[in-house]
């Protein structure tokens, strides 16, 4: 990719404006998730029927987050990412629309679609610009997408409160988010395919160095799917808490996610990928003793919030080390993506099935051990630590050339 020379301001003005996408980004999945039963309701589905629905979202986003590489190769990067990020925010409409399971199916598969191949695009200029700027950043905008996901939560919960119709709030929230998303993206890096560089291919098995990546992003979001599926039921049931300091878990494993994500970029940049994973997968392998030797709820709750603290900042690791992997970091990114797409997906259904056979505390003691793979297998990062330039600011303006 060749995108003319960037001055040191121009790049840190396109450092905010991808944190931005990625705010917008959040936001769509945060204004969906509260609006479920609703829709749930809408097409007459029922608990079970609605599980299978839910899994289409991933499932579309496994087949198309390959093409995100072809997207951004004919259009540029900037025009790729401007129209990926609209169709994602309009396809907030398309579920709320759904009047039957059939349909319910077909719009969540286009969902999880357009989520991922955005998804794709954004993290590849993530990528781009933690290269120019020489330091880390992926954590932070992995952080804006959490803050995203938070505030478009909460606008869902008081439209929720208000009893709004789910179609009229998301036909709002799709506007909003659409231009939002269109107004950031003038300010992202413009990158443009060199005369010789061949296409990638539409679809494509990831390379092996993004298998072993995407191996400690699948441990990480494992955890984060579990704990957050599961961990306001955990102290329900084995602690036998009450619905309210059930709930309260949930939200301070989510609310130590978000600010680990935010603050992780000082840990990386002075101790790099490799020890910072380590020693985040320490911090989420104690939290995970904590949480099934716990006999009170306090203990438990330690231990979901050193879980979230643990496996904040690893996915975005993951995404960064992928970029930096070899010679089609888009093809790199979108395997990553899929690994950890898949085990978002695998895990909620895995620990209740566990749980059913064994206990949920046997399932924890599974999460516990993947959170260890962290540890054991932080060094597959070193590559991505290894490869980064140091830019100063002067050589920040330089523009790249990939083969």
């Amino acid at each position: 990719m060749s995108d003319g020379v960037y001055a040191p301001a121009e790049v840190r003005r396109a450092r905010y404006a991808v944190a931005a996408v990625f705010a917008v980004h959040g936001a769509v999945t945060g204004s969906f998730a509260t609006r479920v039963p609703w829709i749930q309701d809408h097409a007459s589905v029922s608990a079970g029927q609605l599980g299978l629905a839910l899994a289409f979202p991933a499932l579309g986003a496994s087949v198309a987050m390959p093409l995100a590489g072809s997207v951004s190769h004919r259009f540029g990067a900037r025009n790729a990412l401007r129209g990926l990020i609209t169709l994602w925010t309009l396809a907030l409409v398309l579920p709320s629309l759904a009047p039957n399971l059939l349909t319910l199916c077909l719009a969540l598969f286009v969902y999880g679609a357009t989520a991922g191949m955005a998804d794709v695009a954004m993290n590849a200029l993530g990528v781009e610009v933690e290269n120019r700027l020489g330091r880390s950043i992926m954590s932070g905008l992995h952080g804006m997408w959490s803050a995203g996901a938070l505030i478009g939560s909460a606008a869902g919960t008081l439209a929720a409160h208000l009893g709004s119709d789910a179609r009229l709030h998301h036909a709002l929230a799709s506007v909003t988010l659409t231009l939002l998303g269109l107004w950031f993206c003038r300010w992202v890096l413009d990158l443009q395919p060199t005369e010789d560089e061949e296409p990638p291919p539409r679809f494509a098995l990831p390379p092996k160095s993004a298998l072993l990546i995407g191996a400690v992003g699948f441990c990480a979001v494992f955890a984060e799917g579990a704990s957050l599926d599961w961990s306001a039921v955990y102290l329900r049931d084995q602690l036998e808490t009450s619905a309210g300091l059930a709930a309260a878990c949930t939200t301070g494993f989510t609310f130590t996610m978000a600010v680990a994500r935010l603050v992780g970029d000082r840990i990386v940049d002075r101790f790099g990928s490799v020890r910072t994973v380590r020693a985040s997968g320490a911090l989420a392998v104690l939290g995970g003793l904590l949480i099934v030797l716990a006999d009170r709820p306090a203990v438990a709750m330690g231990g979901f919030a050193l879980m979230g603290l643990g496996i904040a900042v690893v996915v975005p690791l993951c995404f960064a080390a992928a970029g930096r992997s070899g010679s089609n970091p888009s093809l790199a990114i979108a395997g990553v993506a899929t690994i950890t797409y898949t085990s978002g997906l695998i895990a909620p259904s895995a620990i209740g099935t566990l749980a059913q056979a064994t206990s949920l505390m046997v399932s924890f003691v599974l999460v516990t051990v993947l959170a260890g793979g962290l540890v054991a297998f932080a060094g597959v990062l070193r590559a991505g630590d290894r490869d980064r330039p140091k830019l100063s600011p002067a050589s920040a303006a330089v523009p790249e050339r990939r083969p």
